[in-house]
């Protein structure tokens, strides 16, 4: 005699509902941390950037025999920079703008707050 199966295999809605709870509750917890990781790299990447726009001001200085003074715009820089593939000066991830120093010897900003090279 065979046994007969009475019952349908499958998953009931209190399972399917437990892991939709459990699946929200690990992204409530994931999401936060992605962000800020995102968010501090970011900000690291341009820090980078305007360390090589002020290196790069300082060769431009150099080479032009130019004062601390002398004033400069981002595309004196570009034979000193490493350009991004639309051979423009890298720009802040974070869709900042970057302004040049006012002089050789001032650093150059980033608009948004957080991305400062620090002297």
């Amino acid at each position: 005699m065979k046994p007969s199966k009475t019952g349908r295999a499958g998953f009931t809605l209190v399972e399917i509902m437990i892991v939709v709870a459990l699946i929200g509750l690990l992204a409530s917890i994931a999401i936060p941390n992605y962000v800020k990781a995102r968010d501090n790299s970011q900000q690291s990447a341009c820090v980078n950037n305007l360390r090589q726009i002020d290196g790069a001001a300082q060769t431009w200085a150099l080479e032009t025999k130019q004062g601390p003074n002398a004033t400069y715009t981002l595309t004196d820089l570009t034979p000193y920079i490493k350009l991004d593939a639309k051979n423009n000066i890298p720009g802040c991830p974070a869709g900042g703008v970057y302004q040049p120093g006012l002089t050789v010897a001032s650093t150059p900003t980033c608009n948004i707050p957080g991305h400062v090279l620090l002297p």
